[in-house]
């Protein structure tokens, strides 16, 4: 059913979480899986030596950030390519799916909260706005309520 699984990376543990639902999916369909990363560099008040200077660096950091993903996916069997774009990631992402005929993109997602959607979040624009189905894995973070006892809370207090 899915042969071709395009997966939105953008450096963070969040985003890799994916990989595993992924790996599964991919071997289930004998799918080809493609890592992307859209650069996306916010013009500023920055010089055009910087700015340029700064695009160059994120390109080599991207690609070797997806070589890493893709070796271990490969290592599993699972046939892997990559891509880094620069640009809009939401604009990048549907766009590349619909190029590159993708069946399926999927990405890791997390709410603020009791909400589930963060309007104006990256998977929000994907889901919306996509031509291909997409995949959304909620990513739970706990992270536990502070304690009076915590140093946050006793600092500088005998």
């Amino acid at each position: 059913m899915f042969q071709k699984i395009l997966v939105p990376l953008d450096g963070s543990e969040l985003a890799a979480k994916i990989l595993p639902q992924v790996l599964e999916l991919a071997k289930t369909h004998q799918a080809e899986v493609t890592l992307l990363h859209v650069c996306y560099t916010e013009i500023g008040e920055a010089s055009p030596g910087v700015m340029t200077q700064a695009a160059s660096h994120e390109t080599k950091w991207c690609e070797a950030f997806l070589s890493r993903a893709a070796q271990e996916l490969n290592a599993q069997g699972v046939k892997t390519i990559t891509a880094c774009v620069e640009g809009s990631p939401p604009r990048e992402i549907i766009g590349y799916a619909a190029t590159h005929k993708m069946d399926l993109i999927a990405m890791a997602t997390h709410g603020k909260g009791e909400v589930a959607w963060v309007l104006g979040s990256v998977a929000e624009k994907v889901v919306t706005h996509a031509t291909v189905p997409v995949l959304l894995f909620r990513v739970m973070e706990f992270k536990p309520p502070l304690f009076k006892e915590d140093p946050i809370f006793t600092r500088g207090l005998p």
